[in-house]
């Protein structure tokens, strides 16, 4: 089975954040990556303490992303950074027990993996809303990324139920799962729409 993350934004949310977090949580989701970059560091902070309760209550893994004081103040075992700041602050590897970062190429790919990351988030796979107007960089960019690392890969970017299956032939190339954002924060029920990802995979090792 693929693992599945959640990556939030709260603006996609058709009801209060923390109550459609908590749905989410109640779902087999892996974790949830708290990406509100548009937050200045203090609200950041004080949503951050609330979602981690929420992810310790229900044993899930919450990665928080950007503000690197905000997670080692609150003492979160896993950071996801933008490549730029892993490039300007090579010692975070030692500071967190799961460091990761998103990447767009195999060159970028390689230089995360060698600056300590655990695992990486590559996209956008498919096309999105999030990235309107750009191309996607497919199937082909996340088999190469794939091959070029040992640690797990999670693509990223416009992955739904209907083209999830496209890629499963990866399964064994290092891509260990998917992350979702917009799905998880508009459909109607999480736990029934990651079901369908699930029906996919059915069989699968």
């Amino acid at each position: 089975m693929f693992d599945i993350y959640c990556v939030t934004n709260r603006k996609l949310c058709r009801e209060n954040f923390l109550q459609r977090l908590e749905k989410i949580l109640q779902t087999p989701v892996r974790g949830v990556i708290l990406r509100e970059k548009d937050m200045d560091e203090q609200d950041y902070r004080y949503l951050a303490q609330k979602v981690l309760n929420m992810c310790a209550e229900q044993k899930k893994e919450l990665i928080l992303h950007s503000y690197i004081s905000v997670a080692k103040e609150l003492k979160c075992a896993s950071f996801h950074a933008p490549l730029s700041v892993l490039r300007t602050n090579s010692d975070l590897k030692n500071q967190f027990k799961r460091l990761g970062a998103s990447v767009h190429s195999p060159a970028e790919a390689k230089e995360a993996q060698n600056l300590g990351c655990a695992y990486l988030t590559a996209g956008h796979i498919f096309e999105t809303d999030c990235k309107k107007g750009l191309k996607p960089r497919g199937i082909e960019f996340l088999q190469e990324v794939c091959g070029s690392v040992t640690i797990p890969v999670y693509a990223i970017g416009g992955i739904h139920p209907k083209n999830s299956s496209q890629l499963c032939n990866l399964k064994n190339k290092n891509l260990k799962g998917f992350c979702i954002m917009s799905g998880l924060m508009q459909c109607e029920e999480p736990k029934r729409y990651l079901q369908k990802f699930h029906m996919q995979k059915t069989g699968r090792n």
